[in-house]
């Protein structure tokens, strides 16, 4: 770019020169275009009809354009479309008024990419008198990563406000299991009586039989309704991780339970449970939160979905047994899935972006994995649970029972 080279005074031969008369070092024009070339932020430097000047290789990397192309150009060219109409009108105004709205001030704008990207920018503005007239100095500083930092962290502080009413709800959802518990409980033993009671009576007041098979099924679905309290109370109690040796269907078919309540109608969960699966050293309860994160998030993928199927299976692999769960959704974008196992990354306005970023943190902590097949093309993503068999040191440890418990800590009630 040509600049012209600032003035000097020289100090007289044979002596030195005066304060009015001291040398100014002269600047080259390669010098002072190596500063501003070197320059982060963009300058730009225009006339008075806005005839680009001066064009620094910084407003390259912004803008798009080169030097060559800008130079003589109007510096509406890296404007948006309704500023860029006005600019030279701005112009006009303020020589014709002298009234500052931006120069020494300072202001966020819009700037414009040539391929046509809004680019929002700081512009800051001076003005210089020169013999060839009136300047502009404009010095752009990219604003782009500045405010995806400010929504990075607003989205932070969103998720964080959201993470204390998450909590209060699950201190509300345990105290809620509790008081549940009570008249659960009452609510079997006086079915329980009813049915004792028709069952004594003579054959001249003999219950009718449907009455009995009604009665019947009232007990059964309150026995039902009390273990679905009961694990809910487990799954969100607070306590240290304790693993222990179980088999891994039982657990996933209570976990299933638990998720399943208030599934859409339509939707089909199929379940391929290998048989005589080894047991695995686990803590049940994290374990369940794996299976009803994976399931949760297949029943979410398969909503609206002609075809609404989630297939749950389980199987032996030469490294432990591995447990999958596949839907019939249009599977993950490519975009989607460098961010899936990340903290606060979700497509769902309801999520967190958590449960995913936490399940594979369990299933490492476990020392296997969770992974994923994003399907697409007319294929549903797959999620798989990969856990290690149990070495020789705990082969011994004591298997539990259906129920979760092990041997000697047996229901004894709701």
């Amino acid at each position: 770019m040509s600049m012209k080279p600032f003035e000097r005074t020289e100090a007289p031969p044979g002596g030195s020169a005066s304060n009015s008369q001291r040398t100014v070092p002269a600047i080259s024009d390669a010098q002072l275009a190596s500063v501003l070339d070197t320059a982060a932020d963009g300058i730009i430097i225009i006339d008075d009809r806005g005839i680009v000047l001066t064009y620094n290789k910084a407003c390259e990397r912004l803008f798009g354009y080169t030097a060559v192309e800008m130079l003589g150009r109007n510096v509406n060219a890296i404007m948006p479309t309704g500023d860029s109409r006005a600019h030279d009108s701005y112009i006009g105004n303020y020589i014709g008024t002298g009234r500052r709205k931006i120069i020494g001030i300072g202001r966020e704008v819009m700037g414009q990419h040539r391929d046509g990207t809004k680019i929002p920018v700081h512009l800051s503005v001076g003005e210089a008198v020169t013999s060839a007239g009136r300047q502009f100095i404009g010095i752009m500083r990219d604003l782009r990563a500045r405010n995806e930092s400010e929504q990075r962290l607003n989205q932070l502080q969103a998720n964080l406000v959201r993470m204390a009413r998450v909590s209060a709800v699950d201190e509300m959802g345990a105290a809620l299991a509790h008081e549940l518990n009570q008249p659960l409980t009452a609510l079997m033993l006086y079915l329980q009586a009813v049915e004792r009671a028709c069952a004594k009576q003579g054959a001249a007041n003999a219950i009718p039989t449907s009455v009995m098979a009604i009665l019947e099924k009232a007990v059964r679905e309150a026995e039902r309704a009390g273990s679905i309290i009961q694990r809910m109370r487990q799954f969100i109690e607070k306590r240290d991780p304790v693993r222990k040796r179980i088999d891994l269907n039982p657990l996933i078919e209570d976990a299933l339970e638990l998720t399943i309540l208030g599934s859409p109608p339509g939707t089909r969960i199929v379940r391929e449970l290998a048989s005589d699966l080894p047991a695995v050293m686990v803590d049940p309860v994290q374990i369940q939160q794996v299976v009803v994160n994976l399931v949760r998030n297949a029943l979410e993928a398969i909503k609206g979905t002609e075809v609404q199927v989630v297939r749950l299976s389980t199987s032996l692999r030469p490294d432990g047994v591995a447990m999958s769960v596949l839907d019939s959704g249009p599977g993950i974008p490519p975009a989607g899935i460098s961010e899936l196992f990340k903290a606060f990354s979700s497509s769902k306005s309801q999520g967190l972006g958590l449960g995913l970023a936490i399940s594979k943190s369990i299933a490492q902590t476990h020392g296997g994995d969770l992974i994923v097949d994003p399907g697409g093309r007319g294929r549903g993503a797959c999620f798989t649970l990969l856990l290690p068999l149990p070495d020789e040191a705990t082969a011994g440890a004591t298997t539990e029972t259906e129920d979760g418990h092990n041997g000697s800590e047996r229901h004894r009630g709701w």
